[in-house]
């Protein structure tokens, strides 16, 4: 543990210059009376007849939002009148139950106070068959009951590990997406997004160079990265940021 310490420090030493010039990045509130209401972001299943895949991501609940988002991915078939989600939820270790949870709800509600965006989303022919590969995909996730805050697994492992296996989907996870460069005992693997190639040392420390994230650099969990297309710089804490050229 003690190793770890400086690491442990180094993280709440940028939570807090954070918290100094960003203000309102997220709201620490109790959780039991956070809002979880929807914001209007998912379509409709009762007037939306095609298949839809959206990925979000919203700012963790309470110091941890500081740092970093909670992902998620909701799929609709086509027809269907609600919405599958796929999701880790951290607390449910302390429960013994499995963190994976895949249950139908509305997709676009608020993260415990903190407002959804949208990484992701797919609309229309051939999403059946994404959604049938993104359902086996995460069946298979082998951390299913287990859960590390930090470097992972956690959340946004899980929605890496899912994007690994259905590399259509071409998600880029913002560097805010701690976790996702977890990849357990292996070095070597595809990047989050299912292309080009990552090396990484238990989600602490990396590299990955693929067209749809760029190159992105990691330290203790923390991403740093560029983009060329667009061009944006990849920042931790912060995000990404498109640059105007």
């Amino acid at each position: 543990m003690n190793r770890f310490l400086p690491a442990i420090f180094l993280l709440f030493l940028l939570n807090f210059i954070v918290l100094s010039v960003i203000p309102g990045q997220a709201q620490a509130q109790y959780w039991w009376n956070a809002s979880r209401e929807p914001v209007g972001l998912a379509p409709d299943p009762a007037t939306t007849p095609e298949a839809v895949v959206q990925v979000y991501g919203a700012r963790a609940y309470g110091w941890r939002g500081y740092l970093g988002i909670h992902t998620w991915i909701a799929v609709k078939p086509s027809r269907a009148q609600s919405y599958t989600i796929y999701e880790v939820i951290g607390w449910l270790q302390r429960r013994k139950m499995p963190v994976l949870v895949i249950y139908e709800n509305v997709p676009d509600r608020r993260w415990y106070g903190n407002v959804p965006e949208i990484l992701l989303e797919k609309r229309g022919d051939g999403v059946d068959a994404l959604i049938e590969k993104i359902d086996q995909a995460a069946r298979s996730y082998p951390y299913a009951r287990n859960y590390t805050i930090w470097p992972g697994p956690n959340s946004n492992t899980f929605t890496a590990w899912v994007s690994r296996a259905v590399p259509e989907l071409q998600l880029d996870l913002p560097p805010t997406a701690i976790g996702k460069d977890y990849l357990g005992y292996r070095l070597v693997s595809q990047a989050p997004s299912g292309s080009g190639f990552q090396i990484s040392v238990f989600g602490l420390m990396g590299v990955l160079v693929s067209a749809v994230e760029g190159i992105e650099f990691n330290f203790l969990g923390l991403s740093f990265g560029v983009d060329l297309d667009p061009p944006a710089i990849k920042l931790p804490l912060i995000g990404r940021k498109d640059l105007d050229l």
